[in-house]
């Protein structure tokens, strides 16, 4: 036997503060707003990215491309998402936020920004060398 200790684990340890923190914030705005981690992740990128496809969000934001597209057909559903087709590829469709998907966005922000505050506050003076590792991380290395 090997001596392999999971709570020491780093990609595991990793993963459950992911999960955890996801989680903590979900609960935040799908009390406040009724929104998925799904609608919420497209949201935001949409909000920084302007027309994107799925498949663009999909590499992203780390989804399956049939939870993007389903958060999208969610949105689109509630008139905060209008999805039109790409304008080189028609096998694409590109997904933008309408004006109600940018006042809701608006709204959402300052939630995500008192969440952050929250999350660098339990960091304390690590949460640099945190956010730089991180960075690190998930650079695309592709």
């Amino acid at each position: 036997m090997t001596n392999f200790d999971l709570s020491t684990f780093l990609p595991y340890q990793l993963a459950v503060a992911s999960a955890r923190t996801s989680r903590d914030f979900a609960d935040r705005y799908r009390t406040e707003f009724g929104l998925s981690i799904a609608e919420w992740r497209v949201l935001a990128h949409l909000s920084q990215s302007g027309s994107v496809s799925v498949r663009e969000i999909h590499a992203k934001v780390d989804m399956d491309k049939s939870q993007v597209s389903r958060a999208a057909a969610r949105l689109e559903s509630a008139g905060l998402v209008a999805k039109r087709s790409h304008p080189t590829d028609g096998r694409l469709v590109d997904l933008t936020l309408t004006d109600a998907g940018h006042v809701l966005f608006s709204r959402l922000v300052p939630v995500a920004l008192e969440y952050q505050a929250e999350l660098v506050s339990r960091l304390g003076s690590e949460a640099d060398l945190f956010r730089a590792a991180l960075t690190r991380m998930t650079e695309d290395s592709r």
